[in-house]
């Protein structure tokens, strides 16, 4: 049966109504901001746990989920209180686990293993007052959190790579003795966010920072302080969120090196908040000033480092303060090659964008989901630009309203921890998404939130392009090009079509009058593997791959504004299975293994240090 076109253009505007519903939220409270500047307990370490393949310890053998007052349940006690007490599960020092950190990289028994696994982790704590309110904070868990205190079910959290956090209330916290269980399942599920199918290492566990947060009754929960996208002369437009506002509550903005100090009222728990900064000096890579900011209320106060700048797109260029830049870019992923694990401390961080800046990098794209929010700070202190991402990768299910839910969700989550920094200013909502009309509402929708939630950065995704057509000319021409602020597009000439010398005669163009950036090209190399040219695999091909490369981006339209090449180092994935050159590794990495430099490396930093010298 056909069915004509004005019939499915109505549909698809249905179907756009209907995914355009406010974003699914999975715990139950406001994220709360700039977690390093509160009154906080780490209960970062060894914690107990029980690898749970069958999830017996969730489900009765009915394959129904057991009930709170359960005593098989694995969130109930372990401890047998009589001879004829039977307990079917117990958490003991011989099964420990450090968090944060992957379990994949702690038991090889673990190596592989997508499944439940119950942490357990037993605290005291007594509140300041009893007025405080106390929050548990998870900086990320993968994927699929279920929290669980003296029994009771404080909530439940999607997403492997965002922070959230849960109320203790009263009646359950103790002073003494609490018996804190956490579940953590990395399965993988065609309707969630990333999907079955991706190209990186499925790391599970409670993998960044947990941290007890106490707070008073009425709270500074978020604020964003930041330069008007328009401002010309220090304009700041924010806002500071607060909860249980008390009547005629005011908040007060002070910056004490400029000598800036400004209150504003509060209205339904917000203060719009707007101030001229006197003469300052403006964050840029060359000069990355942060200043201390510190937002006071009668009864709370937090401070943090923010520097102050602008990011926009005029025509064919991106402009930081005004002036355009070139993205001298390098894709990262949240991994430690020589460790085999997820980075997760600030040792980590400090490791990898060490190396973007011995590369020569002013830019780096923190690929395919929110890092570790020790990256975005670090990268404010070390002036360099971040693209930031969701998992919205490959082949998810466009057509659900559910799946959206989850992906804004995990989008609201990235930029309510990170809007405050000025490194950051990419949002992404996606990689390598394959062009139809339904996914191009999905997308468009979720740059529209990202704009809706933080309209003073750009947005963008990256697209596909073919690399197999054997003509000279390759248009980037996806539709989701006219709804980004910058067209972004992987390209693999040379590696996944053609040689390296297809780009010779590659000119690559766009119909958008946007700025285009090439967001991956590259090659693999075994580290330490050497040989000819011309051979797959030795760092000398991939040396040659970027020569070539280089030579191509020397010829690139005067809308090219930057690359960021794929990718930093190498990293683990099932996918890649060569028994020789790969064995679970994808080695396009310019940094081997073992964290040695491939020869590609100094191709790559010798074309950033001319462009650094050019301008």
């Amino acid at each position: 049966m056909m069915i004509c076109k004005p019939i499915i253009t109505r549909l698809i505007l249905l179907i756009s109504a209907f995914l355009s519903l406010p974003f699914l939220a999975f715990s139950q409270n406001d994220l709360i901001a700039n977690i390093p500047s509160r009154n906080t307990i780490s209960l970062n370490g060894r914690w107990q746990y029980i690898v749970d393949p069958y999830e017996t310890g969730f489900y009765d053998y009915r394959f129904k989920e057991r009930k709170e007052a359960d005593a098989e349940a694995y969130w109930s006690s372990d401890v047998q209180v009589n001879k004829m007490d039977r307990k079917e599960h117990g958490y003991i020092d011989k099964y420990t686990l450090n968090v944060p950190s992957d379990w994949n990289s702690q038991n090889d028994r673990l190596y592989y293993y997508e499944g439940t696994v119950w942490y357990k982790k037993s605290f005291d704590y007594k509140k300041s007052t009893t007025s405080n309110r106390l929050f548990i904070y998870f900086g990320a868990a993968n994927y699929r959190t279920d929290v669980y205190l003296n029994g009771k079910k404080l909530g439940m959290h999607k997403g492997g790579f965002t922070p959230f956090n849960l109320e203790i209330a009263d009646s359950v916290l103790k002073e003494k003795g609490n018996y804190l269980v956490v579940k953590v399942d990395n399965k993988r599920y065609a309707d969630e966010i990333p999907t079955l199918n991706t190209d990186w290492w499925n790391y599970g566990g409670i993998t960044r920072d947990v941290k007890l947060v106490e707070l008073p009754a009425s709270a500074i929960i978020d604020y964003f302080i930041q330069l008007s996208p328009a401002s010309t002369n220090g304009e700041i437009e924010g806002w500071v969120k607060l909860n249980n506002a008390v009547p005629n509550e005011k908040a007060t903005i002070e910056i004490p090196e400029l000598k800036v100090k400004h209150t504003f009222n509060v209205n339904n728990n917000l203060a719009e908040v707007k101030l001229t900064l006197p003469q300052f000096q403006c964050w840029l890579p060359e000069n990355p000033k942060c200043y201390k900011v510190i937002i006071k209320t009668n009864s709370d106060r937090v401070e943090e480092k923010i520097g102050f700048r602008t990011v926009k797109v005029a025509g064919k260029s991106i402009l930081v303060n005004g002036k355009p830049v070139f993205l001298r870019g390098i894709s990262i992923h949240g991994e430690i090659p020589q460790g085999k694990r997820r980075a997760q401390s600030q040792s980590d961080a400090l490791q990898l964008l060490t190396w973007a800046k011995e590369l020569g990098c002013n830019m780096v794209r923190l690929a395919h989901y929110p890092h570790d929010e020790k990256m975005t700070r670090l990268a404010d202190s070390l002036g360099l630009f971040v693209w930031s991402e969701i998992p919205v990768y490959w082949t998810i299910d466009f057509s659900s309203a559910a799946v959206l839910g989850k992906a804004q969700a995990q989008l609201n989550e990235m930029i309510t921890r990170d809007h405050n920094r000025a490194s950051i200013i990419i949002w992404s909502v996606g990689n390598e998404t394959p062009v139809s009309d339904i996914r191009t509402i999905f997308m468009k929708t979720l740059l529209q939130t990202a704009k809706k939630t933080d309209p003073s950065r750009l947005v963008s995704a990256a697209l596909e392009v073919d690399y197999h057509s054997a003509e000279n000319l390759r248009s980037v021409d996806d539709p989701l090009g006219e709804y980004v602020d910058v067209v972004s597009f992987n390209e693999y000439l040379g590696w996944y079509g053609g040689t390296p010398e297809s780009c010779r005669d590659a000119r690559w163009s766009t119909r958008y009058n946007k700025p285009l950036f090439i967001s991956e090209t590259g090659a693999e190399a075994l580290g330490g593997y050497h040989g000819d040219a011309g051979t797959l695999w030795t760092e000398e091909f991939q040396e040659r791959f970027y020569k070539e490369q280089v030579a191509m981006l020397k010829r690139m339209p005067d809308n090219y504004v930057g690359a960021s090449p794929w990718i930093l180092a190498d990293f683990r994935s099932p996918r890649r299975n060569n028994p020789t050159y790969q064995e679970g590794w994808n080695n396009k990495g310019l940094i081997d293994q073992q964290g040695r430099k491939k020869k590609a490396f100094y191709i790559l930093k010798n074309y950033y240090n001319q462009i650094q010298t050019k301008n």
